[in-house]
Order: C-alpha cells, then sequence, then structure tokens
C-alpha cells in the first residue's frame, strides 16, 4: 500500500465512521473505484483506533466524570445520580454487540459482504434513521438517561453488524426513538462506540499483527494518523450541526449512495469481490 492510499482510506474512515453514513458502505466503493487491493479487515479496524483516539480527547470530561461518578456511587448510595446511571448503561449496552460479534464473526466476514445487502441496509436503516427523527419526541436530555436506555442503545448498535447499517446511525436512531434530542442521541452513541469499537480495533490488530507490523506498518500509522484528525473533526461537526438541524440530509445521502452501488454492481462497473475482506466489524 502507498501512502496516497493510506490517507484517502485514513480520511474515509475518519469521516464516515462517525457520521451516519455507514463507513463499510464508502470502504466497499473506494477500492474497486480506484483499482487498489483489499488492504484486509485488520488494517480497517486499527485504523479504527485512530478514530477511537478522537473520540477519547474530544469526550475526555464526559469520560472522567462518569467514571468518577460511576465509582464514586459503589461506595455512596446517595451519590448515585446520572454518572451512576451512563456509566452502567454504557457497560451493560457494550455486551449484546460483543457477543453477537463473536458469535457471527465468520458471517460478518463473508457472506454479509454482499453489495446488495450492503445497498438494502443503507437505504433502510437510513429511512429509518429519518423516521426516528421524524417521530421521535427529542424531549429527553442526559439527566434524564437510564441503564434501560443504555441496554436498549446498545441492541440498537447490533445493527452495525450488517455493512452498510452504520454503528452511529444505529444508535442515534434507538436514542431518537426512546425520545432523546438529537445532541444527546449522538453523544451517547459516541460513548457506547467506545467499548466496541476498541476491543474491535485491538482483536484484529492482535489477529493481524504480523501484517500490519511487517511491511504495512508505516502505511497504517499514517491513515491511523489521518483518521484521528479526520475523525476529530468530524465529531465536532455532527454535535454542531445536530445541535439545530435534522439527520435528513444523512437520510438523503444514503439512499443515493445505495442506488449508486446497486448501479455499478448490477452492470459489473466496478468489481467488488476483492473488497470483503477490507470491512472491520463492530464499528460501521
Amino acid at each position: 500500500m502507498g501512502i496516497l492510499e493510506a490517507i484517502v482510506l485514513g480520511i474515509v474512515q475518519g469521516l464516515t465512521e462517525f457520521l451516519p453514513i455507514s463507513s463499510s458502505g464508502h470502504l466497499y466503493l473506494i477500492p474497486p473505484l480506484f483499482g487498489w487491493k483489499d488492504a484486509g479487515a485488520g488494517f480497517t479496524a486499527v485504523i479504527q483506533l485512530g478514530t477511537m483516539l478522537a473520540v477519547f480527547i474530544y469526550f475526555w470530561d464526559d469520560i472522567t466524570s462518569t467514571y468518577k461518578g460511576w465509582t464514586k456511587g459503589f461506595k455512596d448510595k446517595e451519590s448515585r445520580g446520572q454518572e451512576w446511571r451512563l456509566g452502567w448503561g454504557i457497560f451493560w449496552g457494550s455486551f449484546p454487540i460483543a457477543i453477537l460479534g463473536l458469535a457471527l464473526e465468520k458471517q460478518i466476514d463473508t457472506v454479509f459482504r454482499d453489495p446488495y445487502l450492503i445497498a438494502g441496509t443503507l437505504a433502510g436503516f437510513g429511512l429509518l434513521l429519518g423516521l426516528s427523527d421524524w417521530k421521535g419526541k427529542r424531549d429527553r436530555d442526559l439527566e434524564q438517561f437510564t441503564i434501560k436506555d443504555g441496554i436498549i442503545m446498545g441492541l440498537w448498535q447490533c445493527l452495525a453488524l450488517f455493512p452498510g447499517s452504520s454503528r452511529s446511525g444505529s444508535t442515534i436512531t434507538g436514542g431518537l426513538f426512546g425520545g432523546f434530542n438529537r445532541a444527546t442521541a449522538a453523544r451517547v452513541s459516541f460513548l457506547l462506540a467506545i467499548p466496541s469499537v476498541t476491543a474491535s480495533g485491538l482483536y484484529k490488530l492482535y489477529k493481524g499483527r504480523s501484517e500490519l507490523f511487517g511491511e504495512g506498518l508505516v502505511p497504517t500509522l499514517v491513515a491511523t494518523g489521518v483518521s484521528f484528525l479526520v475523525g476529530w473533526w468530524a465529531i465536532a461537526f455532527l454535535m454542531k450541526f445536530l445541535q439545530s438541524k435534522s439527520t435528513t440530509v444523512f437520510v438523503v445521502y444514503r439512499v443515493v449512495l445505495a442506488a449508486v452501488i446497486v448501479f455499478v454492481a448490477s452492470q459489473n462497473i466496478l468489481d467488488f469481490s476483492g473488497t470483503a475482506a477490507m470491512i472491520a466489524p463492530l464499528g460501521r
């Protein structure tokens, strides 16, 4: 892999990991579009760690305050407030996707990598995101968050196991259906991403360590650094955007992208046979 390819893939990963438009849908298009070889699921999973670093830094105050409130709740029952509930919500909400991800790992890496399935989840779950925005009351904020909400959004996050669904889009959809405002749904979505995506990245890093720490080390580091910088921008953009605007633009974009994938696949314009292994599980 060349440096230019690493930079492009890092930009795509950083942008699409957090915007609710599906990184897998884009990573499915980029290699055949430019005639590149498959970079491997390990590469994609590792550069996800760059975007997770952006989440850690951007939400550091949220993470530390939640951790302090959560640990304090074990010692003092009277102090069990919003941080306690959020901490347990993230904890329990992270289990469903971890369990299903391991159980379906073989299918995720093979039969789920179909262009028509990806197009269907892009459009279908995109429209579901729009419906949640339209139907959701959006009158709850982080103060009303409960452990049950964390578990429910964690179940919604399991949709990310299907390429094209978008991990952030799935959890934001669950939050909006739960009555949360857009900014709160997005904030919880990012916090829920930390355990699942970090675990997925480290798991794939361990499995592909011989390849990734060999000749592919420099491109992997470059792509990871780029995904961190672009991911930081994407988080800041989305948090500000959702404070005053709806998700309609993302819904429209996903439907259009789905139509493009169906067209190029049905007309054999692009060869997707080498892109299946490119899409890492748990972060889509």
